[in-house]
């Protein structure tokens, strides 16, 4: 009872709350796949970037395109929406290359199958098709040749990698990228079997600062010990 006697009114329970809430589902499935072979050295030339496209020849469905190292500029840059500041230094950095090789770095660079400060990628279209814009499809295969300098020897460290993804889902699309990609690494085989570029003419010190000078592009090591060209990658040999 309460304080003058009158009982407090009973309160009505809760309405249960429903166990099944009307609602629609939103949902967008995206998926990016990559592959990727071992290194192999390729022996240092004047025109062993140049040589990349090369090795696509009878893979590559379309002109290949090369895509160097990125600049320190753009050292932040990477392809995340979420991140203001580093996706429009990624689309800054990207905004010259064609359509095949942007949605190749975009999606070796998500599944980090690229490492962009260091490795230059020769990409084209591998397998499948091109929508209306020129974009790959979901279930297309991208990629190439994805090369590094290797600092200690001079040589150009390089390898397979085929990349594919988007909206969508196809059974035989990784099938199809290993079929890709075991021709790409038997061109690089070859490759990599062929005999170092001999130049004739001995390196000469530099005038100015010490080191060598490169007779192939004339660049300045700067250094006595250097070993290979940091421009070309052409080996520094010694009278």
């Amino acid at each position: 009872m309460g304080l003058f006697g009158k009982k407090k009114p009973v309160e009505a329970p809760p309405e249960p709350e429903p166990e099944v809430v009307d609602a629609q589902d939103y949902a967008v499935r995206i998926a990016y796949g990559a592959k990727s072979s071992e290194g192999l050295r390729l022996p240092a030339g004047p025109n062993v970037l140049q040589s990349l496209p090369g090795i696509l020849a009878g893979v590559a469905l379309t002109p290949v395109e090369v895509v160097p190292p990125r600049t320190v500029e753009f050292a932040q840059a990477a392809p995340v929406l979420e991140r203001p500041s580093e996706a429009f230094q990624w689309v800054s950095a990207n905004s010259e290359l064609g359509p095949i090789a942007r949605h190749a770095v975009m999606v070796l660079e998500t599944v980090e199958a690229l490492d962009p400060a260091f490795d230059t990628l020769a990409c084209a279209l591998l397998g499948g098709e091109l929508d209306t814009a020129g974009y790959p499809r979901f279930d297309a295969i991208v990629g190439g040749v994805a090369a590094h300098w290797d600092e200690a020897t001079g040589d150009l460290v390089a390898r397979g990698l085929v990349a594919w993804g988007g909206r969508g889902i196809r059974g035989d699309t990784d099938r199809v990228a290993s079929r890709v990609l075991s021709a790409i690494v038997t061109s690089l085989r070859a490759a990599a079997e062929a005999g170092p570029v001999v130049i004739e003419e001995a390196s000469v010190p530099a005038r100015a600062g010490g080191g060598l000078v490169c007779p192939s592009c004339g660049f300045a090591a700067g250094r006595e010990r250097a070993f290979y060209c940091p421009k070309c990658g052409m080996r520094l040999l010694r009278a």
